[in-house]
C-alpha cells in the first residue's frame, strides 16, 4: 500500500502535465504557423517580421527553418543556430508534414518539444520547433512526492508500532494458551486458559477450557469408575478370601459347615462374574462397540423376559404382569432391548416388597415406542432421583448388595438407550411407589435381526 501511496498519484500527476504540455506546446506552435502562413517562402526577413507580432509564450526555446532544415530564426540569446541546419528529430518529422510532440520528466525539470510544418498551397516551405524547459511544475511534482514520502513514513512507524503491539498482544495471548495446553497435557485438568477479548484466540481459549472442562468431568468419573470398580470387586474377593481361610484354618470342621461356606464362596463368585460382565457391557458401550442395528418388534422380547422373571416374582411372593398395545418397533437390536427389559424388571421384582405388583407396559405414543415398568413398592427419595443412573450409585447400599445387585444395571440401560436415540426416566407414582420409562424413536416395518 505505501509502494502504491508513493507510485501511483507521481505517475497520475506526470501523466497531465504531460497531456497538458501537449495542448499548450501544441496550440503555441499552432499560432506560430498560422502566422506563417502567408508568406510564399521563408527567409530570415521575412519570419523575423512575422514572428515579431507574435506574443511571448514563455517558451524557453524557438527555432524556425526554412524546407531543407536551415535555421532561421532563433530565440536563444547564445550559441545562436541562424545559418545551420538543424536535425532535431521534431523538426525532421515535420518537414516530412508530421506533428511531433514529446515530453520527458528527469533531473528536476519537464522539457517538451512539439513541431508542426509551414504550407503555402499545401507546399512544406519550413518548420517551426518549440522547446519549453519547465521548473515551476515540476517542482511541484517534487513538493507532492516529498510529502508522499513523509505521510508514508508517518504511516509506517505507525504500522510497525501497532503491529509490534498487536503482535506482542497475539504473542502473550498465545503463550498463556500453550501454557495451558502443557499444564492439562501434564494432567492438570483443573488449569484454565486465562485469555481476554472476543477475537479469535479468545474464543480459541473458550473453547480449549470448555474441552478442559469435559476432560475434567471424564477423568474424574473415570476415577471414580475405576475407585468405584475396585471396591465392587473387592468385597467378593475378600468374602471369598475369608471364607476359603476358614476352612482351611478349622480343624475337623463339619460337612455341613463346609457345604455351607462353599455355598457361600459359590454366590461371592457368580456375584463377582456379575460385576465383571456388567464392566466389559460398559467398556464396549464406552467404546462404541455396538451390535449391527435393524428394525426389532419389542414385544417377543418383553414375553420372554417375562416367562423369565416369573418364577423370581413367585419365588419373591411378587405379582408381575404385563400388557401390550400395538406394533412397537424399534431400531436396535434384540440383545440390548432384552438386557433393558430384563435390567428394569429385574430391580423392580428385587426391591419390591412381598405381596406387591409390578406392571410392565409397553405401547405406541406419538411417533415413539414407550415401555414403562411400575411397581408399588417404597419409591426413590426424592434426593436420589437425578443420580439413579450413575455407575456403582445404589439408593441403599447394604439392601443392594443384600439383593445381588452390582449399582451397574441402570447405568447400563441409560447407556444403551441413549446410544439408539432414546430416554430413560425414574420417577415416584402418587399413589406409591416407582415408574421406570423409556422411549424409542418408533420405526416402522422390518425384521429382527
Amino acid at each position: 500500500m505505501l509502494v502504491l501511496l508513493n507510485t501511483y498519484p507521481i505517475l497520475v500527476s506526470e501523466d497531465l502535465v504531460f497531456r497538458a504540455k501537449e495542448t499548450s506546446l501544441q496550440n503555441s506552435v499552432s499560432v506560430m504557423v498560422y502566422s506563417l502562413s502567408g508568406l510564399d517562402r521563408l527567409n530570415e526577413e521575412n519570419v523575423a517580421q512575422a514572428m515579431a507580432v507574435v506574443e511571448e509564450t514563455g517558451l524557453s526555446r524557438i527555432l524556425v527553418t526554412d524546407s531543407a532544415g536551415k535555421v532561421l530564426y532563433d530565440t536563444r540569446e547564445t550559441n545562436d543556430a541562424l545559418g545551420e541546419y538543424s536535425f532535431y528529430t521534431e523538426i525532421v518529422q515535420a518537414l516530412l508534414g508530421n506533428d511531433m510532440f514529446s515530453s520527458s520528466y528527469q533531473s528536476g525539470a519537464f522539457r517538451s518539444r512539439a513541431a508542426s510544418p509551414v504550407l503555402y498551397q499545401n507546399q512544406i516551405i519550413g518548420a517551426v520547433y518549440a522547446y519549453e524547459y519547465d521548473t515551476e511544475q515540476a517542482a511541484l511534482l517534487e513538493g507532492l512526492q516529498s510529502n508522499l514520502l513523509r505521510l508514508s513514513a508517518g504511516i509506517a512507524v505507525v504500522m510497525l508500532g501497532l503491529s509490534g503491539l498487536l503482535s506482542r498482544a497475539m504473542t502473550r495471548k498465545i503463550g498463556r494458551l500453550l501454557t495451558a495446553i502443557r499444564q492439562v497435557r501434564e494432567g492438570a485438568y483443573s488449569h484454565r486458559a486465562e485469555v481476554r477479548g472476543h477475537d479469535e484466540i479468545a474464543q480459541l481459549a473458550q473453547e480449549f477450557n470448555s474441552l478442559t472442562d469435559r476432560l475434567q468431568t471424564t477423568e474424574n468419573a473415570r476415577r471414580r469408575f475405576v475407585s468405584d470398580a475396585s471396591h465392587e470387586l473387592k468385597t467378593p474377593l475378600a468374602a471369598i478370601r475369608l471364607l476359603t481361610d476358614s476352612i482351611l484354618q478349622t480343624d475337623n470342621i463339619d460337612p455341613e459347615t463346609t457345604r455351607e461356606f462353599v455355598t457361600d464362596i459359590g454366590q461371592e463368585a457368580e456375584r463377582l462374574s456379575r460385576i465383571t460382565e456388567d464392566l466389559l457391557r460398559l467398556t464396549r458401550l464406552d467404546s462404541g462397540v455396538l451390535d449391527p442395528p435393524a428394525v426389532v418388534d419389542v414385544l417377543p422380547v418383553l414375553e420372554q423376559v417375562m416367562r423369565m422373571m416369573s418364577l423370581v416374582a413367585q419365588e419373591k411372593g411378587t405379582e408381575l404382569t404385563y400388557r401390550s398395545e400395538g406394533t412397537c418397533t424399534v431400531l436396535s437390536s434384540r440383545d440390548e432391548i432384552h438386557q433393558i427389559i430384563y435390567n428394569l424388571t429385574d430391580n423392580a421384582v428385587k426391591y419390591s416388597p412381598s405381596g406387591s405388583t409390578v406392571q410392565v407396559s409397553l405401547f405406541r405414543e406419538a411417533g415413539q415406542v414407550v415401555l414403562t415398568v411400575e411397581d408399588n413398592g417404597a419409591g426413590i427419595p426424592e434426593e436420589d432421583l437425578p443420580r439413579l443412573f450413575e455407575r456403582f450409585y445404589r439408593v441403599d447400599k447394604a439392601r443392594s448388595r443384600a439383593a445381588g445387585g452390582t449399582g451397574l444395571g441402570l447405568a447400563i440401560v441409560s447407556d444403551t438407550v441413549e446410544r439408539r436415540g432414546g430416554t430413560v426416566t425414574a420417577a415416584n407414582r402418587p399413589s406409591g411407589g416407582a415408574v421406570f420409562t423409556v422411549r424409542w424413536p418408533w420405526r416402522e416395518g422390518g425384521t429382527q435381526p
